[in-house]
């Protein structure tokens, strides 16, 4: 799976001109192989929507965030409901910028891992530390704590719902996705090692193991986020626990990100 997460890019009419262009480059067999996912802001998600749908296009879609209430007196908020109308399949949920920039803690994340999964939408968890974290050593505990918070009381079912075949909740790989970003090499240019990657993909795979079952934990992909380009995917896909991408700045770039598709792929 590679995802891109456009953050506070494209305004609609950029955006189909993106999508078109990335799926455009890629061939049928690529596309069926990878599964190719974009997250546009809100205001490009109708428009998103209309042309993946409309042309039958071979790429998903998402949201970068959503509210933890369903409705409500919450201005600027946009609910999961609201998501699933526009036919999301995923939704980013706890992203590194959301943290720090918005103050979300252990338990805003988890409601909103909830709120998605009332709705149908896959959450892409995003789980990840600091440079300071990483320095003293602890990233790994750091990482599954993160982890541990956001799942407290889901089931097994509920992180491995199949989709319902209408294009409009869990996808292909269950009800649930993992990112983890280092926060130190998010729009940095540092990039974590494929050795630092697979490491703490690694043990979340083994948290989910513990805590829900070897199945469960089988099924739910992890993908690695920070600094991802063409030229270091291959190395970070290597890894055994590492099922994909979250690919930031490279996904506004169509050739960028459509090469980063067809090394997952297992093209070149």
């Amino acid at each position: 799976m590679i995802a891109g997460n456009w953050k506070m890019h494209m305004t609609h009419l950029e955006a189909i001109g993106l999508v078109q262009k990335v799926v455009f480059s890629l061939k049928e067999n690529e596309l069926d192989t990878a599964e190719v996912v974009v997250l546009p802001p809100f205001t490009a998600l109708r428009s998103v929507q209309t042309l993946v749908t409309g042309d039958k296009l071979g790429i998903g879609y998402g949201a970068q965030d959503l509210a933890a209430a369903d409705s409500g007196a919450y201005t600027g908020e946009v609910s999961g409901g609201m998501l699933s109308a526009l036919g999301c399949s995923y939704v980013a949920v706890g992203h590194s910028e959301r943290r720090a920039l918005h103050g979300e803690d252990d338990a805003v994340v988890a409601a909103k891992v909830n709120a998605a999964l009332r709705h149908g939408i896959v959450p892409i968890l995003c789980v990840g530390e600091g440079l300071d974290v990483r320095r003293a050593g602890t990233h790994v505990a750091h990482c599954t704590g993160q982890l541990d918070a956001a799942l407290e009381g889901l089931t097994a079912e509920q992180l491995t719902a199949p989709g319902d075949g209408t294009g409009i909740g869990a996808g292909p790989g269950g009800g649930l996705v993992i990112a983890y970003e280092p926060v130190w090499a998010i729009g940095t240019g540092e990039v974590a090692t494929p050795e630092d990657a697979q490491e703490v993909c690694g043990a979340l795979r083994a948290r989910l193991a513990e805590r829900f079952g070897t199945e469960t934990a089988q099924s739910v992909r992890i993908l690695y986020g920070g600094s991802v380009k063409a030229a270091n995917t291959a190395g970070i896909l290597a890894g055994a626990d590492i099922d994909g991408a979250l690919v930031g700045g490279a996904s506004l770039d169509a050739d960028e990100f459509a090469q980063i598709c067809r090394i997952a792929a297992g093209g070149s």
